[in-house]
């Protein structure tokens, strides 16, 4: 596999896990009231679709034509979950307990991904990082609505 196929290959990964979570946020966010919850949740979307923006500047500069959001099987699959993981409980703190194993999820992606590709971007592995560090911080944030008001 030569250089750019690695770095397409790499790019999409981390392109994958920004789309998978804003889609989780899109499709998590109507299920809730709690207008906290809401507010983190457009934070994080704002945040996530700049680094998703992050990924496609790059492409752009690489002239990498193949970057791939995730494909429709996978996001049926995050739709189906989301609406059956909501569909009898809507509480603030299941919600956040989804979004919370959703992040989670994200975490062991770039650090899996970071290893898969060692050596092919030190701009991709920036990139990386920022989101890798964004979702440790949404753990912060997002633990104290596991709380019962």
């Amino acid at each position: 596999m030569d250089k750019k196929e690695k770095m397409t290959k790499y790019l999409n990964a981390i392109y994958q896990n920004t789309r998978t979570a804003i889609q989780s946020i899109e499709d998590i966010i109507t299920k809730t009231e709690d207008k906290k919850l809401i507010e983190e949740l457009a934070k994080e979307e704002d945040e996530y679709s700049c680094l998703a923006k992050e990924c496609e500047n790059f492409a752009k500069a690489e002239k990498i034509e193949d970057i791939k959001d995730n494909n429709w099987i996978e996001k049926t699959k995050l739709w189906g979950a989301i609406n059956m993981g909501t569909m009898m409980d809507k509480t603030t703190r299941n919600i956040a307990e989804m979004m919370l194993v959703g992040t989670f999820m994200g975490i062991i992606t770039c650090i899996k991904d970071k290893d898969d590709h060692k050596g092919v971007s030190a701009e991709l592995d920036e990139i990386l990082d920022k989101l890798y560090e964004f979702e440790r911080k949404n753990i912060d944030r997002l633990l104290p609505f596991l709380e019962e008001n």
